[in-house]
């Protein structure tokens, strides 16, 4: 009886699980320049990578005789034919770096015992967890996010 009595006073002894609220990290994100190959949005290197195929796709189609028999080599139609078909391998390469990006974002979890470690962390090293980061504390899931101009910690 007196064991149920002191866990009763005392409450559990594991680490309880944060509030479901939001917590803020910084109250100016844009002054943060968060890692280039960090980031799974905009401006990542996905764009300048499948810019360099795609210059290279325009050279290799352009010193090719075009496979359609009505367009002349090096006419206004054979320019026509290589910069629609590179463009769309742009496209294409653009998409499919934006999934591998973002599934490595995905896959990037940071787990802390506690809210006061995980903010703590997150201070400190802001740029290696941009928006968009999994973050785990105490077993409750949480997400990095922009808000207005500040970077927070909201539960998902």
């Amino acid at each position: 009886m007196a064991l149920l009595v002191a866990v009763a006073i005392l409450g559990c002894a594991h680490t309880q699980a944060p509030e479901r609220k939001t917590y803020l990290i910084t109250e100016d994100a844009s002054r943060i320049d968060f890692k280039e190959d960090a980031r799974g949005i905009g401006g990542s290197g996905a764009e300048a990578y499948c810019n360099e195929l795609q210059i290279q796709c325009y050279d290799n189609c352009w010193e090719q005789k075009p496979p359609i028999w009505s367009i002349k080599k090096h006419s206004a139609m054979h320019r026509e034919f290589c910069t629609k078909k590179c463009r769309e391998e742009f496209n294409d390469c653009v998409e499919k770096q934006e999934r591998i990006e973002q599934q490595d974002l995905l896959s990037k979890k940071l787990n802390f015992p506690d809210i006061d470690a995980a903010l703590d962390w997150l201070k400190k090293n802001t740029p290696e967890a941009p928006p968009g980061t999994n973050v785990v504390v105490a077993g409750a899931a949480f997400v990095i996010v922009i808000i207005g101009s500040g970077l927070f910690l909201v539960p998902i």
